[in-house]
């Protein structure tokens, strides 16, 4: 499924064409794409919200299928793995960020489904480095979107300072010191975690900060997205404007929603961390100091590392992780992304290739 020209989504501007089947080269291997999940980053490339650097363009970077053919010096994985392939493409490996553990900052890094050709196709060509082996426990469509929504959901969590917060995502009642340990006198209350918009990525990050023993609160306006916030366990579940029993150590906001920012802030305990994890955002308004003082801190999340794909599949399978997702035919792309658009999918969108 093939993007020509940018266009909204209602006017089905994917096009299924035939298109050689792709070769891999040196330290390249080919995929034989069995599923591909779809994720906000598309829609933003398809409606032209986002600059693409090459059109015509096959999107798509939450990729499941089997290794198929190895290119000239790759070693593995074999031919018949089953992989995984995220939106980070490649990186060059030398730069002042790689070379310090920040490769999602490259200043040579490529994506998947966007600087090249992704998984809306039946095969897909990707550097050996840079593809996964999937947990078998999960099946081809979900484990989709463990390769985006799960993967930059996770390194959100990071990036709010909270993924390593505390032992059983406990802190002290006063709130000083590092994370009490088990034998700690002072008192305990949990880690509170917000979640704005609750689709695909949220919907994993509620499990593990579950998992963590966090307490959570929900915002989200549709009514299915609210049901299956409180199924996964959510301790409260409720929309922007509404003010949520206690305040928050750390929140993140998946929605692409720049309204968002003054209130989430609003809703900030002390020294508390906003973090936004969408690669566009509608304009953020004006807001009083006030809202960041106290030391509370705002800040943005640019793509993953390999080692937050390594980290999450790890994760997903030891919880495990249980990803919600309805299923599309490849060929069905337009649709699916439609409903993306206007949130009348319960958690993912996935596409079934073959």
């Amino acid at each position: 499924m093939q993007l020509v020209r940018q266009a909204p989504v209602e006017e089905r501007p994917l096009r299924q064409v035939g298109i050689p089947r792709p070769e891999p080269g040196p330290d390249e291997l080919r995929i034989k794409v069995k599923a591909c999940g779809l994720c906000h980053t598309d829609l933003h490339e398809v409606e032209g919200d986002l600059e693409l650097p090459k059109l015509p363009l096959v999107p798509g970077h939450e990729i499941i299928g089997f290794v198929d053919r190895l290119g000239e010096g790759v070693s593995g994985p074999a031919a018949g793995t089953r992989v995984g392939v995220p939106w980070l493409y490649s990186t060059c490996g030398k730069c002042r960020y790689c070379r310090s553990g920040r490769e999602n900052l490259c200043e040579d890094i490529r994506f998947t489904g966007y600087s090249v050709d992704g998984g809306y196709a039946e095969y897909v060509v990707v550097p050996a480095g840079f593809c996964y082996p999937v947990p078998d426990r999960f099946s081809h469509t979900e484990a989709a979107p463990l390769m985006c929504a799960g993967v930059i959901g996770y390194r959100a969590l990071g990036v709010a300072g909270v993924r390593d917060s505390g032992v059983q995502g406990f802190k002290s009642a006063d709130g000083t010191g590092p994370p009490l340990e088990p034998s700690d006198p002072r008192p305990l209350e949990p880690f509170r975690l917000g979640l704005y918009g609750f689709g695909a990525s949220a919907h994993i990050c509620l499990q593990v900060a579950k998992h963590w023993n966090w307490q959570t609160a929900v915002f989200t306006r549709a009514q299915r997205h609210k049901n299956l916030a409180h199924e996964l366990g959510a301790d409260w579940v409720g929309e922007a404007d509404d003010e949520p029993p206690w305040k928050l150590d750390s929140s993140i906001i998946f929605a692409p929603a720049g309204e968002l920012v003054p209130k989430a802030l609003g809703h900030l305990d002390k020294g508390g961390t906003l973090a936004h994890a969408g690669i566009h955002s509608s304009p953020i308004p004006g807001f009083d100091y006030d809202l960041i003082y106290q030391e509370r801190t705002f800040r943005s999340v640019a793509n993953s590392t390999r080692q937050d794909v390594i980290d999450l599949l790890a994760l997903a399978d030891e919880i495990p992780l249980r990803t919600t997702v309805e299923e599309f035919p490849l060929e069905q792309a337009n649709e699916a992304l439609l409903k993306v658009k206007h949130s009348h999918t319960r958690a993912a969108a996935v596409l079934t290739v073959g």
